[in-house]
């Protein structure tokens, strides 16, 4: 049914775009630490989205539904199995360690400072993270405002 289809993509987007905003707000938080249980400053954290697929190509799910569009109407609706909801949305399929290498400061005072005096700083942009977090409060607002679409559609479908 297209209709939960769509619930099932905007509900895995939102998903998404939450984890990567608090993936985020970890950064931010910590863009000061030069020391972590590891013995090094924090390393920026990035989130890697994947489609919902096995493994299709834009081109291979596009071509795909287009096989599915040009079938007949069977049973009041141009969508068989073909295409299935597991096939559709994204998923965050790992959250990697940026290895920019870490600034250096002279800072002697500092407890984490090495024998000559410079402690390693950050590898955090704070600019860039409050531009990434931009994006991903974008998306979810995108999701969000798909969401209340459909939830309007489905409202005007019941007064009919």
């Amino acid at each position: 049914m297209a209709f939960l289809d769509s619930l099932s993509i905007n509900a895995s987007g939102l998903t998404a775009s939450r984890l990567r905003m608090d993936i985020i707000s970890e950064n931010i938080a910590n863009a000061d630490t030069t020391s972590t249980p590891t013995s090094e400053a924090y390393r920026r954290k990035v989130v890697v989205y994947e489609p919902y697929s096995s493994g299709d190509t834009f081109s291979g799910t596009l071509g795909k539904t287009i096989k599915v569009l040009d079938k007949p109407l069977i049973k009041g609706s141009y969508f068989k199995d073909d295409v299935s909801v597991q096939d559709k949305g994204v998923k965050v399929t790992k959250i990697i360690e940026d290895q920019t290498p870490f600034t250096v400061s002279y800072d002697p005072t500092n407890p984490n400072a090495d024998e000559d005096g410079y402690v390693e700083l950050s590898n955090v942009d704070t600019t860039k993270e409050i531009l990434d977090m931009m994006s991903a409060t974008r998306a979810y607002e995108a999701n969000i405002t798909a969401l209340n679409a459909i939830k309007q559609m489905a409202t005007k479908a019941l007064e009919l």
